[in-house]
């Protein structure tokens, strides 16, 4: 589709939609007003579509043009930024990086200000979602993945053991001595995760019924349900390392149990990219941050 049309058309259409008349229009782009009305007209013809419809001396963008000057507003916002930022001499590295919502939650964005820091020149903008970033288009550089590793030909560094134990509000904790004692409480349930409760139960040798009233699909909501005093949560140490530290959050069986440990994370980003260097650098700062971040329960 992009054949049939210019990018001299699309300038004009987006001035036009956004300027509201093609007088206004031919003044900011320094044409006719002839000359902008034979563009659209062009532009229409190539697309097989009308743009805009005419009530009276008003123009009004028709179904088809709002659709077509939102993506096109987009992108030339984008263009713009892009400009400015050169001309300005303000150019910086991006890393654009995709992540689990609980892990950018919990663990990368309160903790992103240090790399800022320590490398000024480089711009991180952070998305997070369950969907996992395939690198099919250029969105993202990399992803940091709960869970299997579903995309091909990448690169999959594992962010360390994750240690998974009952959490609990102080309150909560002077009631619980024994594993057994969980039986009593109020177990908060985590969808989507590797390490469940019956998985925890097993390897304390306890086969019981899970009583609940809670359940979430993201851990941070679980841990802070926890916090609340709602219930206990069994999620990673990792992903709790804030409210642990607030002391918002206590492992009650800390030392009386068998947690489990496993790699839940990993960065994972495609084999052939152009921003090994960048990668990298942001890849070591990650491993070594994590690695100074307790990981073991604390009573």
């Amino acid at each position: 589709m992009l054949h049939k049309v210019s990018l001299s058309g699309i300038r004009v259409f987006e001035t036009v939609a956004r300027r509201g008349s093609h007088k206004a229009a031919a003044a900011e782009l320094n044409l006719s007003p002839s000359a902008v009305s034979h563009a659209l007209r062009h532009l229409e013809e190539g697309l097989g579509v009308r743009l805009f419809e005419r009530h009276g001396r008003n123009l009004r963008l028709s179904i088809n043009g709002d659709i077509l000057m939102r993506h096109v507003s987009a992108a030339f916002d984008e263009l713009r930024r892009g400009l400015d930022i050169v001309a300005t001499g303000e150019a910086k590295h991006v890393l654009r990086i995709h992540s689990a919502p609980s892990f950018a939650y919990a663990c990368l964005a309160p903790r992103l200000p240090g790399f800022l820091a320590a490398h000024p020149g480089i711009e991180v903008r952070l998305s997070a979602g369950t969907d996992y970033a395939r690198f099919t288009t250029s969105d993202f550089d990399a992803d940091i993945v709960y869970g299997p590793i579903h995309a091909a030909n990448v690169v999959a560094i594992p962010l360390g053991p994750e240690t998974v134990t009952p959490l609990c509000s102080p309150d909560m904790a002077a009631r619980i001595r024994a594993p057994r004692d969980l039986l009593e409480c109020n177990l908060i349930l985590s969808d989507n995760k590797q390490v469940r409760w019956p998985h925890w139960f097993h390897a304390n040798g306890i086969a019981a019924a899970i009583h609940h009233t809670l359940s979430f699909d993201r851990s941070f909501l679980a841990l802070g349900a926890a916090a609340d005093g709602l219930g206990v949560a069994l999620e990673p140490t990792l992903l709790a390392n804030r409210e642990i530290a607030a002391g918002r959050l206590v492992a009650p069986l800390a030392g009386k149990s068998i947690d489990i440990t496993y790699a839940g994370h990993h960065l994972v980003y495609p084999r052939e990219t152009r921003r090994g260097t960048l990668l990298a650098t942001f890849s070591a700062w990650l491993t070594e941050t994590l690695e100074a971040m307790p990981r073991g329960p604390t009573p």
